[in-house]
C-alpha cells in the first residue's frame, strides 16, 4: 500500500495536481492538509471518477484537512481528543487541523495540519505547544490500548525538528519551527511511539518538504523539512519504500511543499 502526505495550499485551486499526482504514482491513500475550504466548496466528482472514497474537514478558507483513499475508508474522525481551541478564549473553535480514518487493513491515518506558531511571543505559540502535546497524547493512548495497532501520524507538522532541517540554522535563530520547546514537543510524539519513517532512506542535510513563494528560495535550495510520515511500531515495521516528490514543488501553480510517499507492506 502506498500512501502519501501533501500540504497542497489549496485543494480547489491543485485539483488537477492531485489528480495527477495520484495517478502517476498510483497512490492509495493522500493525506492533505490546508485545502483551504469548506465540504460545500470543493468539487470532489473526480476523486470518485479515479475511484477514491474522500472525507473532508474545513470550517473556513483557512487550514483544512482531508484523506483520499482508494482501498476504503471508515470510522473517520474529524477531531483530535484534547486539541485547545484558537483562541484559547470563550469564542474560539476547534480548527479544522486533524482527520483521521481506517484504510486498507486496519491502517488508521491522521492527517495533520499543526498550528505555525507564528512568532515566539504570539499566543499561537503556546497554542501549538498543547496542540502537539494533544497529538502526543492520543498517539500514546493508541499504543497503550493496542502496542501493535497501525496508526500513521502524517501531515505538515511545522517543526524542523534537527538543525539540517532547515537551510539556515542562523536565518531561524529566534522564530518559530526550530525552538526548543517545539523539538521537544515533536520528540515527545517520537518518543511515545512514533518514528518519522522517510528519514532512515533520506538523512540530510538539504533534504526538505518545503520551501518558501519568496526569495526564489526553491531554486536556490533554501527549504525546510517540516512534513513527515510518523509510523507506530507495527508501520515502522512495514516500510519497504520512501521518496519525497520533489518535482511537485516545480512548476506553475506549485504548492510551496511537496509531497512525502511511503510503501507499507502490512
Amino acid at each position: 500500500m502506498r500512501i502519501a502526505t501533501w500540504n497542497i495550499n489549496s485543494l480547489r485551486a491543485r485539483m488537477d495536481r492531485v489528480i495527477g499526482f495520484l495517478d502517476r504514482h498510483e497512490v492509495d491513500v493522500l493525506a492533505l492538509q490546508e485545502i483551504k475550504a469548506k465540504p460545500q466548496q470543493l468539487d470532489l466528482a473526480p476523486f470518485a471518477a479515479a475511484g477514491y472514497e474522500v472525507a473532508v474537514h474545513g470550517l473556513n478558507q483557512w487550514n483544512g484537512v482531508g484523506l483520499i483513499s482508494r482501498v476504503g475508508l471508515t470510522d473517520v474522525r474529524r477531531e483530535l481528543p484534547g486539541v485547545p481551541t484558537w483562541p484559547e478564549d470563550d469564542s474560539g473553535v476547534i480548527e479544522a487541523r486533524a482527520l483521521s480514518g481506517v484504510v486498507g487493513d486496519g491502517l488508521r491515518v491522521w492527517s495533520l495540519y499543526v498550528p505555525n506558531g507564528r512568532e515566539l511571543e504570539h499566543p499561537h505559540y503556546p497554542y501549538k505547544l498543547r496542540w502537539l502535546e494533544a497529538l502526543r497524547a492520543e498517539g500514546a493512548r493508541e499504543l497503550a490500548e493496542d502496542p501493535s495497532a497501525r496508526v500513521a501520524l502524517v501531515g505538515d507538522f511545522n517543526v524542523a525538528p534537527q538543525d539540517e532541517d532547515v537551510w539556515s540554522m542562523e536565518f531561524f535563530e529566534g522564530k518559530t519551527h526550530v525552538s526548543e520547546p517545539e523539538r521537544a514537543a515533536f520528540r515527545a510524539v517520537v518518543e511515545a511511539g512514533y518514528a518519522d519513517v522517510v528519514r532512515p532512506e533520506h538523512p540530510g542535510p538539504g533534504v526538505y518538504t518545503y520551501w518558501d513563494y519568496q526569495a526564489l528560495r526553491f531554486p536556490k535550495r533554501e527549504g525546510m523539512r517540516i512534513d513527515f510520515v510518523l509510523g507506530s511500531p507495527t508501520v515502522q515495521q512495514a516500510v519497504r519504500g520512501t521518496f519525497i516528490d520533489r518535482e511537485e514543488r516545480k512548476g506553475k501553480g506549485a504548492s510551496d511543499h511537496a509531497p512525502v510517499v511511503v510503501d507499507l507492506e502490512l
